[in-house]
């Protein structure tokens, strides 16, 4: 630090009436826009002038203790390895509907640090983590945080999200598959620990799919993330099943290993495999060939969070969940 130079302070209410000459009742009744307070235009004027010069933003910590409630929304994602395409834009659509309905979203990036300790440090009116065990939430309930949901916990939220919303993804990437003429299916996924949190509930939703559409189990197919090794789990799962035609991937990341390791082979896409990924992005199209995905409806996901997470901190009733989460095709070249 420079000599004699001190770190900038962020400017209080008292600074604003400071500046205004005027109490800070007074500022606070201008800037909150209180009703039935006879304060004059040229009051009025000077204190949003003040405001403005000294860059003032009330905090929402004071916002809370002034109004005795919270409208902050923490945000607590997931692992690095358990993000999917969509989460980013599931992200962006959540900020612009909290905002429309009076909340902010506050984001925290995943520690190993318990959920329960992570919110304290914020005081929100309701948190959305990755998971939830059941009594952290009752803790988080009983300590005043009025919303709290999860994406895939035992909460109405995060039924949904492993329930309706992962049905609608594997009726569409079975359904593919099945129309191209592939019956023998396999399940697609990469990663150290192949099968954790989704990829478990993944798996046995397109089991279920599977199952409902007259097709023989999907084999399970940990695909490592270099060509060599992607053979090898191929090249057995075709030894075991001559029939072995059509890969469900996880996402974008296992369809490149599959193609990967098809062109190890000497194998290509749709001839001796068909492939049709989950959660659809750039990178999909940009294969060789480009692949067939599925594709969320973001909007679907948010609006549906933000919708429960209203009706929690209002003291409402849950609105009832969509049918489906959005999920249609993107037909490209590998089935």
């Amino acid at each position: 630090m420079d000599g004699g130079s001190t770190p900038a302070r962020r400017a209080t209410s008292a600074d604003v009436a400071r500046l205004a000459g005027v109490s800070r009742t007074t500022v606070s009744f201008v800037l909150n826009d209180t009703p039935a307070q006879s304060i004059s235009a040229e009051t009025r004027r000077r204190v949003l002038d003040a405001a403005h010069s000294l860059f003032y933003a009330p905090s929402a910590e004071a916002r809370a203790l002034s109004s005795g409630r919270s409208t902050s929304v923490l945000l607590y994602l997931p692992p690095a390895g358990s993000l999917s395409e969509d989460i980013g834009v599931i992200i962006e659509r959540l900020s612009v509907l909290f905002e429309e309905a009076g909340l902010s979203m506050v984001i925290h990036a995943w520690t190993r640090r318990p959920a329960t300790h992570v919110w304290s440090s914020v005081t929100p009116a309701a948190v959305l983590a990755w998971d939830l065990a059941d009594d952290d939430a009752q803790r988080m309930r009983r300590n005043g945080v009025r919303g709290v949901v999860s994406w895939t916990g035992s909460d109405s939220m995060g039924r949904w999200i492993t329930g309706p919303r992962e049905e609608d993804i594997a009726r569409v990437q079975v359904g593919r598959l099945r129309a191209a003429g592939h019956e023998h299916l396999g399940y697609a996924v990469t990663g150290g620990d192949h099968m954790h949190g989704v990829s478990q509930w993944r798996y046995a939703v397109l089991r279920r799919e599977c199952e409902a559409q007259g097709l023989p189990e999907p084999r399970l197919l940990p695909v490592p993330a270099d060509p060599r090794g992607a053979a090898e789990v191929l090249r057995a799962w075709r030894a075991e099943d001559p029939g072995a035609s059509g890969v469900c991937a996880h996402d974008t990341t296992a369809a490149l290993a599959v193609l990967a390791g098809m062109r190890a082979l000497g194998w290509s896409a749709p001839r001796d495999l068909g492939i049709v990924g989950v959660n659809d992005s750039p990178a999909a199209a940009l294969a060789d060939p480009p692949l067939t995905m599925v594709a969320l409806d973001a909007d679907v996901t948010a609006r549906h969070i933000v919708a429960v997470i209203t009706a929690l901190v209002r003291g409402e009733p849950e609105p009832p969940a969509p049918p489906t989460g959005g999920a249609s095709i993107v037909d490209r070249e590998s089935v």
